[in-house]
């Protein structure tokens, strides 16, 4: 009866470790602005990304300064100007600026159902270029007008099902990591030979590491097929690596983790049996 009960138990420990790095992702990763913010940053270099921005940003002010026969040159300049300004501290900065503004968006979309989107508005990288190109002197550049410009990142049909599991998610916080290792205790704490134990917790600590990343994997797959037409898959699958990326590095630590454990085990056995 021990036995099984302890071979359950690491079943559960196994079906538990991707839902609790899951959960504790879900809380303390996305819904801290600090580290949601961190975690974007570096698209800020990121080329597919930046494309979009100067794509999205370009659209937004062509044609809204009125050059008279100059205005194909102004565009043209705007274009450049940024295009040039992708590549500056000043946009990083903006970048990052818009992606703390843009993470209480996001929030709200998950929790209040309000939105099917997650955007980030480009106001604060218009009004960096506006500056520099009035500093610089270029003409019409003072009647840039600094508009909301929000560029959709990732957009679903079905978010609502999203928001349900997020909450869900946010509920479970800390509880279930805690929960996967008092249970990983117990189910060696209850068998009968504790090293075999030691080494099939190892065992299914480590499987689940391989089912998290295994669930990371297709959970891209299946947000990049279900993405409307008019979103830049490469821009959004830069979003989806750079938000789970906490969720990658998990797997391969437990995993390292997992096998570890029951590799000690098993030489500890070894030891034993060696006059």
């Amino acid at each position: 009866m021990r036995t099984f009960l302890s071979a359950v138990l690491i079943v559960l420990v196994a079906l538990l470790v991707p839902a609790g790095a899951v959960a504790y992702w879900a809380d303390h990763e996305l819904g801290d602005a600090d580290r949601y913010t961190a975690a974007m940053s570096p698209l800020a270099g990121n080329p597919a990304v930046q494309n979009v921005v100067v794509t999205q940003a370009g659209r937004a002010l062509s044609g809204q300064i009125d050059a008279g026969p100059f205005q194909g040159d102004i565009d043209a300049l705007l274009g450049e100007a940024l295009r040039s300004f992708s590549g500056t501290p000043a946009y990083r900065t903006a970048w990052d600026a818009a992606n703390r503004a843009a993470h209480a968006a996001f929030l709200k979309a998950l929790t209040t159902g309000e939105g099917n989107a997650v955007s980030i508005d480009l106001a604060p990288v218009i009004e960096q270029v506006k500056g520099d190109l009035v500093a610089d002197g270029v003409p019409f550049a003072d009647r840039i007008p600094v508009t909301h410009v929000s560029v959709k990142v990732m957009e679903y049909d079905n978010l609502g099902a999203l928001r349900k599991g997020f909450r869900m998610l946010q509920i479970a916080g800390i509880w279930l990591p805690v929960l996967t290792v008092v249970l990983a205790a117990t189910a060696i704490a209850v068998a009968v030979h504790r090293r075999r134990a030691v080494i099939a917790t190892g065992l299914g600590v480590a499987v689940g590491a391989v089912l998290l990343w295994i669930a990371v994997v297709v959970c891209r797959r299946l947000t990049l097929d279900d993405l409307p037409a008019d979103i830049d898959r490469a821009a959004a699958a830069a979003v989806y690596d750079a938000l789970t990326a906490f969720l990658r590095t998990t797997a391969w630590v437990v995993l390292a983790i997992g096998l570890a454990a029951a590799l000690a085990a098993w030489l500890a056995g070894r030891r034993r049996r060696t006059p």
